[in-house]
């Protein structure tokens, strides 16, 4: 088994003392993005002005788009490319040019819904593949369906797009009853045969990545030590100049204490962390009339369903740039 390596490690062996912690989440747009159902991979225009991410409940998913407007974020509205199908997980190429997504809808191959396996259990029309949709004069254009090369079968989730083109994803493939993360390197104008990431271990699943726009960090959700028994927490992993991928290093306390951490996405700036997490804030007793009125007000979103959560992560990527 590889050794796990802890973000201590890597700060003791970078001299960066102190900078293992970080901020505290904050929940993303509370009572307006995060609300009463289940909210998650919030996805950013280059300026940062419109946000795009995926609204659930137990049986439907959509993605949505609302625009800053000010301090503020507006009512979300149904992204004109979702809305038919059960649409999830939208990745935003870094230049705002194109964004690709999951989605349920029917394969143009088969004209039907794939099935998805995860869990341990075939869904049954519930599975998922990637989808493009390019930015026009206009707005978005029609949903195109990704390569067979990417799309193997009913259970790819999850991408990720770099500056080069380069595409991540979350798939379960092959023997493997676990999702694992995949690369499929875009080149001479298409993507190359995926391969799976180096530090895969079919011990653990790992799903919902996150790259950043130049491919040199990585964070996504995994099952693997020190992660409870049944959750997922928030690992970050970097690769050095020669291109390759170190080890995963568990994210710190103040983030993974929330517990069940999935769907991280990067803002525009490239330093926010966004996470979907069921996470309650918890309520002090006694309350006096001031926190009543608070919680009154955080039950919009605080109610144990899954939130949107942010944090910045600006020290810990120096940390991991210095240890590289």
């Amino acid at each position: 088994m590889r050794k796990l390596v802890s973000m201590g490690v890597l700060l003791a062996a970078s001299g960066i003392a102190g900078a293992v912690s970080a901020a505290d989440p904050q929940v993303f747009g509370p009572g307006v993005i995060s609300g009463a159902a289940n909210e998650a991979s919030p996805v950013f225009t280059p300026d940062g002005k419109t946000v795009y991410f995926t609204r659930s409940n137990s049986s439907d998913n959509v993605i949505l788009v609302s625009q800053r407007r000010g301090e503020a974020w507006a009512t979300p509205e149904v992204a004109p490319f979702s809305g038919q199908w059960r649409d999830l997980e939208a990745a935003m190429a870094p230049d705002g040019s194109y964004l690709v997504f999951a989605s349920s809808r029917p394969v143009p191959d088969t004209g039907k819904q794939p099935d998805g396996f995860w869990g341990g259990t075939l869904h049954v029309g519930r599975g998922g593949n990637l989808w493009r949709v390019d930015k026009t004069a206009t707005g978005w254009s029609t949903p195109q369906h990704l390569p067979a090369v990417v799309n193997r079968n009913g259970s790819t989730f999850g991408p990720s797009v770099t500056a080069s083109g380069d595409l991540y994803f979350t798939d379960v493939y092959g023997d493997s009853k676990r999702a694992h993360l995949f690369h499929a390197a875009y080149k001479d104008g298409g993507y190359q045969p995926p391969e799976a990431m180096p530090f895969t271990d079919e011990r653990w699943s790992d799903v919902d990545e996150t790259v950043s726009a130049d491919g040199s960090f990585m964070v996504f959700s995994s099952t693997r030590p020190p992660t409870p028994a049944q959750q997922m927490d928030l690992f970050i992993v970097f690769r050095s100049k020669d291109g390759h991928w170190g080890e995963p290093l568990h994210l710190p306390d103040s983030i993974n204490h929330m517990g069940g951490l999935i769907e991280a996405r990067l803002g525009a700036d490239g330093h926010t962390l966004y996470f979907t997490t069921a996470y309650e804030v918890p309520v002090s007793y006694p309350k006096d009339t001031t926190t009543a009125a608070a919680s009154l007000r955080d039950m919009a979103w605080n109610d144990g369903n899954s939130n949107i959560w942010q944090v910045d992560i600006s020290d810990i990527l120096k940390a991991g740039s210095a240890g590289n």
